[in-house]
């Protein structure tokens, strides 16, 4: 989802914290786009498959397509797989197909890759749209991060600065949060003091037979068919650690945290560590997420990444490794409908770009598999050729509680005089109580910190944000185009623009590039229901699906799906679905190549 750079170009992926150190790899050699803000809606028109935000490879994948949207070898033909989608679980999902040598097509409504991890471009200013926290993608070797896995798989590599803090600014005042688990222990220590510590240490003795359970089995091995049973085979006898923990990882957080913890700072910290995770507090994050998150942050060596280059470069990655195994990507292609024949998904339309052209048939010899939300594929299904169990499904699926929405605030800004040692990442805390309440926790990052081409000489890059917090019921119905939506937007930016002169006090004054996203901007760009963040599926009553529907030959990836939201959980359901496709002994055969 990259916006009309007259709005602006917005979407976020969970948040994912890990840590800081200031040593920064060799940087790539990155290809500048031309900016096309400052040209005429005709201008905009001809480039707009060469758009400001997008690589230029992406640019050079656009530029083989013709003017309706569609590459011309790639409009009306059949293939094995449609992926709907290019999230990260949708370009997981389809490289890993490709690589077990099916013919696959993904089709992307923008004429940008990568949804809510795609970046884009402003007067020279280079943004991430969402994710920025990554951990686990650099380095040689396996990862327990899903993401670098298929990155493996797919022999496709990342290269990432490293760094092992962030800043937390609270109510009490503000203080480094260390990606290392004894400087995390002293952290809570000094801001919770010994009961708090004690406490902690109690969790973390807790935290430690399910994290090395989870650990032994990695995502690259799951699959949702009776073939898992081969695949944890080779595990051998220590994964009966995972069959014993399996209960308690697929519980709530807190019924692991309330066993020993009571301290009112620990709790309300724990809390806010599975907010900025999952959308959700520790009663509805399942467990295996945090012992995941907790085990890779706090694990000895352990540092967060930033993708050189901004998180396209994580989408770029990906599309090499689709186009190298013979996978064909389509932009600016909607689908419009999952074509059913006999109850059973088929293949897909696409919605032509000039409304005067028909619409092209996308036929899938073996399955669809849309990473659209579980909200927006109901609406891609047809009315007709349908049973009463499967209308009844998708009726039901329609009812998936939901997280909020998000308000972002991108800025370009003069870069004098700022303290050389700023720290990249920060999250500003306005009131511990009600966490989840509208823009009380805020997110900071300023990846110039790391990578100075990402802006012009002398300026920085800025991207602050609001999670699942935002409410969509104050947008609904709004003219994007009309005055009062202007003036709300500057309202509801408000609070983001006070977290941020808590980092650099006179921010507004340095504002030279200023870019406002709603709610509105994620539903209409990211053909996101409501804008939101994601399913809002509480691990108290109930769990994920996973990539099976009723529906024969229409299968599911992303976040409204297992493992659930984030990065790293929407590349593992990626795998997952791609994992359950193959099979048996193309699977095992890539898990001998990976080493595991």
């Amino acid at each position: 989802m990259c916006m009309h750079l007259a709005e602006s170009s917005f979407v976020c992926t969970q948040w994912q914290p890990h840590g800081m150190q200031r040593k920064a790899m060799l940087k790539p050699h990155r290809t500048r786009s031309p900016n096309t803000a400052d040209r005429s809606p005709c201008e905009r028109k001809k480039s707009f498959f060469k758009p400001s935000c997008a690589t230029a490879a992406q640019h050079r994948a656009a530029e083989s397509a013709t003017e309706d949207g569609q590459a011309s070898p790639l409009a009306s033909h059949e293939t094995d797989f449609v992926v709907i989608g290019s999230g990260i679980g949708g370009l997981c999902c389809a490289a890993l197909l490709a690589r077990y040598g099916y013919k696959v097509t993904v089709c992307e409504s923008h004429y940008v890759l990568g949804g809510a991890a795609h970046g884009f471009q402003v007067k020279g200013h280079h943004f991430d749209a969402g994710p920025s926290f990554f951990a686990g993608l650099s380095g040689e070797g396996n990862s327990s991060n899903p993401l670098k896995q298929v990155l493996n798989a797919i022999e496709e590599k990342v290269e990432c600065v490293t760094y092992d803090r962030w800043v937390n600014h609270t109510p009490e005042g503000s203080f480094p949060v260390v990606c290392n688990g004894d400087r995390y222990a002293e952290m809570v220590r000094t801001q919770g003091g010994e009961a708090a510590l004690q406490q902690w240490r109690a969790l973390e003795d807790k935290m430690r037979p399910l994290q090395q359970g989870a650990a032994l089995f990695p995502a690259a091995a799951l699959r949702s068919d009776p073939g898992v049973v081969l695949s944890m085979l080779r595990f051998g006898p220590k994964l009966a650690l995972t069959g014993l923990q399996a209960p308690t990882l697929t519980a709530p957080f807190a019924k692991v945290v309330d066993q020993v913890v009571t301290d009112p700072w620990l709790r309300k910290f724990l809390d806010l560590e599975c907010f900025v995770l999952s959308g959700m507090l520790a009663k509805d994050t399942i467990c295996a997420e945090m012992a995941f998150m907790l085990m890779e942050r706090n694990r000895p060596g352990s540092t967060i990444d930033y993708p050189m280059g901004g998180t396209s470069s994580i989408v770029d990655a990906l599309r090499r490794g689709i186009e190298k195994y013979g996978g064909k990507i389509m932009l600016r292609s909607h689908v419009e409908e999952i074509l059913l024949e006999g109850g059973q998904a088929v293949g897909v339309k696409v919605r032509a770009a000039n409304p005067k052209k028909p619409s092209a048939v996308i036929k899938a010899r073996k399955g669809v598999v849309t990473n659209a939300s579980v909200w927006d594929t109901q609406r891609l299904l047809p009315n007709q050729d349908i049973t009463q169990k499967q209308r009844e499904w998708s009726a039901e699926a329609t009812q998936t509680p939901q997280t909020g929405s998000f308000m972002h605030l991108h800025l370009g800004i003069d870069a004098t005089g700022l303290d050389p040692d700023l720290d990249c990442h920060h999250l500003v805390v306005n009131d511990w109580h009600g966490l989840e309440a509208s823009q009380n926790v805020c997110i900071i990052s300023i990846p110039t910190v790391f990578d100075k081409s990402l802006a012009p000489a002398g300026k920085a890059t800025i991207h602050a944000y609001v999670a699942a917090n935002e409410p969509y019921a104050i947008w609904e119905g709004l003219d994007r185009k009309s005055k009062e939506y202007k003036d709300l937007k500057e309202q509801r930016a408000e609070p983001l623009w006070k977290a941020l002169e808590r980092v650099i006090p006179d921010i507004r004054k340095r504002a030279e590039v200023t870019l406002i996203g709603s709610p509105l901007t994620h539903e209409f760009w990211l053909r996101r229901n409501k804008g939101t963040y994601g399913a809002a599926i509480s691990a108290q009553s109930g769990s994920f699906p996973g990539p099976q529907t009723p529906i024969k030959g229409l299968y599911r990836c992303g976040d409204s799906t297992q493992p659930g939201i984030g990065v790293p959980a929407a590349a593992a359901s990626g795998m997952i679905t791609a994992n359950t496709l193959a099979p048996i002994w193309s699977h095992l055969k890539m898990l001998d190549q990976l080493h595991m």
